[in-house]
């Protein structure tokens, strides 16, 4: 036989032709397995790491589903939990005690028994999939509508009336007095709300259909597929996912104690 058409031998025997397969199929093998991990990604609407509409206009042009859902959710909650819990402090109206008797008890109750009736009722509206179906089911609660009211009963009544005496509406007098003064504890439920907002995880995986419009907690979780797991995309996932919630808490962490120790203070 020719040297030239021979099989290669040396110390270990010959070249099989399962080494050589084995040789060739491993790239082939890992850029398979690449490929098919950032098609799993795509589908599963982990995309909206990147702002949501980034297919269509760009990365970097519109904020993530995530963020505007959190942004919008804790400004409007602090606005209608503000004003709630001060009227259940300070204004007079019939049946105001009864009613919030029966909101702390309504605390009682978990969330999840009334996700259906809360998801119908969405539907009804023809807000499945919208970004509105996720913001308005949390722009009020009781729980911050009981925080700011026990933090309100400490403003004294004096203030109050002295506004009344001058000339002021309920309206102004929230506006002007009552609203600087619980400036504290709103900072406390802005931070609380926020974070329920960023981490919530359910009610968008209920209301939201489309993958590309899923928040950080249901795209990250959608990583950990059956077959293909990319660990270090979720490891940066999550940063990303935890980054934005621990920035908030450090900036508002002043008034975060403010709130929280202020509220034991009474007349």
């Amino acid at each position: 036989m020719p040297s030239g058409t021979g099989v290669a031998t040396g110390s270990s025997g010959p070249m099989t032709g399962n080494h050589v397969c084995s040789c060739t199929t491993e790239p082939a093998a890992q850029s398979i397995r690449l490929t098919t991990a950032w098609t799993t990604l795509e589908r599963s609407g982990v995309r909206s790491f990147e702002p949501a509409s980034s297919v269509r206009h760009g990365p970097g042009s519109q904020p993530t589903t995530t963020e505007v859902r959190a942004r919008e959710v804790m400004l409007n909650a602090v606005l209608v939990n503000g004003a709630a819990g001060y009227a259940f402090a300070k204004l007079r109206f019939r049946g105001r005690d009864r009613l919030l008797r029966l909101m702390l008890l309504a605390l009682v109750v978990p969330g999840q028994i009334g996700m259906l009736p809360l998801f119908l009722l969405v539907r009804a509206l023809g807000l499945v999939n919208t970004l509105a179906g996720v913001v308005i089911p949390g722009l009020a609660s009781i729980f911050g509508i009981f925080l700011v009211r026990q933090y309100a009963l400490s403003i004294p009544d004096s203030i109050l009336d002295a506004a009344r005496v001058d000339g002021a509406g309920e309206i102004g007098i929230f506006r002007r007095v009552a609203l600087p003064l619980i400036a504290p504890i709103l900072a406390t439920l802005a931070v609380f709300t926020f974070l329920g907002a960023w981490n919530d995880f359910l009610w968008p995986l209920v209301v939201l259909a489309d993958e590309t419009r899923y928040t950080l907690p249901v795209g990250l979780a959608s990583l950990a597929g059956e077959h293909v797991q990319d660990t270090e995309l979720m490891m940066a996932g999550a940063v990303v996912t935890v980054a934005p919630a621990v920035l908030l808490f450090v900036a508002l962490q002043r008034y975060y104690l403010a709130g929280i120790m202020g509220g034991g203070v009474k007349e």
